[in-house]
């Protein structure tokens, strides 16, 4: 399997870490939280967390303070079809491609549902044909985007397709939820909207860098589902994020990576480019120190990761888009999604 071209989507909207705490403490939630709850906010949004702005499918901060389920789902049924159709669109025009040559589609979310899914609202919006081949995934949390090109190339292995359209959009906004749990705090100060897609292809796709999948692993414990998941409250989706999450981050990442490595016969030093799942600043320094990787080789993730915030599944795909368009070295590059469940996954990227 080849990567064609990869495409990515923002809301209109940025908003700054400073933006974000003077919507906080002007808003009736403010006085709703206990001051335990202030001090967390106020050290996650004024302090230097890794993050220094989200864009988030709100015209104003104010609709972020407005948290029931009826308002969380329409911005998820408004939005995710918008964004998703756009950064397939991107990638179909970066790999000059006409919507018809697309033989199959597949959209992974974790922060909303619709049926039907996502998938159709896509093919609706491309011009795609009514006989693609059409695959929605959900509830894998920010580890999504790696089992969405492993679907991709058993579809292309197979002969069902010349090129497949993949696409991980998530509207976070459309999952907050707020309440004196810490790590209900954190992750609403962390995660922003977006949408990243690949076009991803059988065979090289000519006069184009080449970037081929290689090897690819991963690894599923179900004994740490607690550390990180959504919770379903009052009809909305509530984040459980707690302190194991850096450790069982790079622990299950580097489990995957050491499997992955052996197989294809590599050594960890021929590993020349790091396309990782951020999560944020402390799991960022959790990675590097498990790697033995010094703060430059995760770049991309972390001006990611700060422009962005916390993409969910989309976060590889700006990751990758970043790392193409500065035209890094070539070589075996490592491409590397985690999350809820807790589920991680890999893929060995040759790149030319």
């Amino acid at each position: 399997m080849y990567l064609h071209a990869v495409g990515t989507a923002l809301p209109e909207r940025r908003y700054t870490k400073n933006d974000c705490w003077e919507a906080f403490t002007a808003s009736d939630w403010f006085g709703r939280l206990n001051a335990r709850s202030h001090a967390i906010a106020k050290s996650v949004l004024r302090r230097d967390n890794g993050i220094e702005a989200r864009w988030l499918a709100v015209d104003s901060l104010d609709e972020v303070f407005a948290i029931d389920a009826d308002t969380l789902h329409r911005r998820f049924a408004t939005h995710a079809p918008r964004l998703a159709a756009e950064a397939g669109g991107s990638a179909l025009h970066r790999a000059a491609l006409a919507p018809e040559a697309i033989g199959a589609v597949i959209v992974t979310t974790c922060t909303g549902y619709l049926c039907p899914g996502l998938s159709g609202y896509v093919v609706e919006r491309l011009g795609l044909s009514r006989h693609v081949l059409g695959f929605d995934l959900v509830g894998q949390g920010c580890a999504g985007a790696l089992p969405n090109w492993q679907l991709a190339s058993a579809l292309l292995g197979a002969q069902q397709c010349e090129h497949v359209l993949s696409i991980c959009v998530e509207v976070c906004s459309a999952a907050m939820y707020l309440d004196d749990d810490p790590g209900v705090l954190i992750s609403a100060c962390l995660f922003g909207d977006g949408a990243g897609a690949a076009v991803l292809s059988r065979r090289r796709p000519p006069n184009r860098r080449g970037v081929e999948w290689r090897e690819t692993a991963s690894l599923i414990n179900p004994a740490a589902r607690e550390a990180l998941r959504f919770e379903h409250r009052a009809g909305m989706l509530r984040n459980v994020l707690t302190t194991a999450v850096p450790r069982l981050a790079a622990e299950h990442a580097d489990e995957v990576l050491v499997a992955t490595l052996a197989r294809a016969g590599l050594s960890r030093d021929q590993v020349r480019g790091w396309i990782l799942h951020a999560g944020g600043r402390d799991v960022l320094l959790a990675l590097e120190e498990r790697f033995g990787l010094d703060s430059e080789a995760l770049r991309y993730s972390r001006e990611a990761l700060r422009e962005y915030g916390n993409l969910s599944s989309a976060f590889v795909y700006f990751v990758l888009d970043a790392a193409l368009a500065d035209a890094a070295p070539g070589g075996w590059w490592w491409m590397s999604s985690f999350g809820a469940g807790f589920t991680c996954h890999g893929a060995l990227l040759a790149v030319e």
